[in-house]
């Protein structure tokens, strides 16, 4: 049963939420909040799996609450699914950065809120090809985006692996690109994660773009 803690600052959209959320069989609402502040407080009493995190919130904004849960070593299993409205905010890289797992758009469909909360609670990164990836190459490659100087740890495999968790690909996808099983293309992702520090494939993503490794234009 994967526990869920809604976070948003309309009641409206926290109940319609919960009413969604609580129809699955396979996951409950353990709490809400109306501020990111009482977010990040309710994911540890709660003790939520998962928190769904709206961006624009009071006291204290998604963004910066999904930056307390990530830090908070009694949070470490707790993942953040962001809400944005895609088009017009431009704070979802922030979020990514901060330690968010991935992003839903507030109008997607039923179906897809609760296959996002399966996805990211099952520890993947909800970050496809597509919309998602150019959001995050347009964000992550403006001149206000930090650089690094690259995962000059990994092997040359493991760079190949990254590369490819960059452009959305899941372990079955990537084993089928280079020719291996999807045992060992799970066991890389796992290494690459170590070595970087990333708590998941979402950090994995940013460190990819941000080294210049994935760049506009080759997804």
């Amino acid at each position: 049963m994967i526990r869920v803690l809604l976070a948003d600052d309309q009641t409206l959209v926290r109940e319609a939420f919960a009413m969604l959320v609580d129809s699955a069989p396979d996951m409950e609402v353990v709490g809400q909040a109306g501020t990111g502040r009482e977010a990040a407080e309710l994911a540890l009493s709660a003790r939520a799996d998962l928190v769904v995190m709206d961006i624009r919130m009071p006291d204290l904004d998604g963004i910066e609450a999904t930056r307390l849960i990530a830090a908070d070593e009694d949070l470490a299993g707790v993942r953040v699914l962001v809400l944005t409205t895609y088009d017009t905010d431009e704070n979802i890289v922030d979020a990514l950065r901060a330690g968010a797992s991935g992003f839903l758009v507030k109008d997607t469909r039923p179906a897809e809120l609760l296959d996002a909360i399966r996805t990211v609670a099952a520890g993947e990164a909800l970050l496809s090809p597509g919309p998602t990836a150019r959001l995050i190459e347009r964000f992550l490659r403006s001149p206000s985006a930090p650089t690094t100087g690259g995962p000059n740890c990994l092997s040359e495999r493991e760079r190949e692996v990254l590369t490819l968790v960059a452009r959305g690909l899941n372990n079955t996808e990537i084993a089928d690109a280079l020719g291996l099983s999807p045992l060992t293309a799970k066991t890389h992702v796992s290494r690459i994660m170590g070595k970087l520090g990333a708590r998941d494939r979402a950090q994995l993503v940013i460190v990819a773009y941000e080294s210049g490794m994935v760049t506009p234009g080759t997804l």
